[in-house]
């Protein structure tokens, strides 16, 4: 095997692990049915705002998009 293809594989073997533990943990932190923590994220008006903001106050849906608007 080239020098090329083992490192390679290194790299994929080590990606594969690093999402497979990472995945596990992030899954694990809330379950269904759990209260979102509170948090700020940027609007695409501009704004921030928090989950706090929200709690009690109306239902909450949080649309993520990757890439959307973006060249790449």
């Amino acid at each position: 095997m080239s020098q090329f293809a083992k490192r390679l594989t290194q790299v994929l073997m080590s990606a594969v692990i690093a999402t497979l533990a990472l995945g596990s943990q992030f899954a694990a932190a809330l379950e269904v049915g759990d209260k979102a923590p509170d948090f700020s994220l940027p609007a695409s008006d501009g704004k921030t705002y928090s989950m706090s903001q929200f709690l009690g106050n109306k239902p909450v849906v949080i649309a993520f998009f990757p890439k959307a608007f973006t060249g790449g």
